[in-house]
């Protein structure tokens, strides 16, 4: 895996992540909820073309491999927060949302620094990330004056309770796999500190 920076597919996570001021201004500067939420579907459901090209192209690396998803996370709690804060979905929703996504940035964080090598995001945790993706832009959308409004917001509903049982389940899977990773770690360093004393 290559350490190249200037790759296409690292272009274009860092022109999604350039989206994310455009985003807080249209909802909060310009009051614009509608033309908001239809930056962050677009967005959500571009999640994919930065991988998609990764792999096409030949690009993979080291950076792109942490940069990728570290703009998603970023994205997703930005988008959630501000979503809660400008007061279109309940703070209950939006919140468990967000302290999910900080408490398996941190776990993942956090177990890296111990060692533990990285593992792929099972499919459950794409699936719901997708979801989750698609219900805020709706929930966004439902609070403006579209005239699909209700219809989105309703999509939305539908859309973002399972996703966020589907989020604290994988959840639950991470934590245990993280704890592995870490003491497979420990074990090997503990057996080469020994072969080499």
């Amino acid at each position: 895996m290559a350490h190249k920076l200037a790759t296409w597919p690292n272009a274009v996570t860092l022109a999604r992540l350039a989206c994310l001021p455009l985003f807080l201004w249209l909802l909060f500067a310009n009051d614009d909820r509608e033309a908001a939420a239809y930056l962050l579907g677009v967005l959500g459901t571009t999640d994919w073309i930065d991988g998609w090209l990764a792999r096409r192209l030949d690009q993979r690396s080291e950076f792109g491999a942490v940069f990728d998803p570290a703009v998603d996370r970023l994205l997703f709690i930005v988008g959630v927060g501000s979503i809660v804060l400008d007061g279109a979905v309940p703070g209950w929703f939006g919140w468990a949302v967000v302290a999910r996504e900080v408490f398996i940035g941190l776990l993942m964080l956090v177990g890296t620094a111990l060692g533990m090598k990285r593992f792929p995001v099972n499919q459950w945790g794409k699936n719901y990330t997708f979801a989750l993706m698609i219900a805020f832009p709706l929930l966004l959308l439902g609070a403006s004056n579209a005239g699909w409004a209700l219809g989105a917001k309703n999509a939305g509903w539908a859309i973002g309770v399972p996703g966020l049982v589907i989020s604290y389940l994988t959840a639950l899977v991470y934590v245990p796999q993280v704890v592995r990773g870490v003491r497979t770690a420990r074990t090997s360093q503990s057996t080469s500190h020994s072969v080499s004393t």
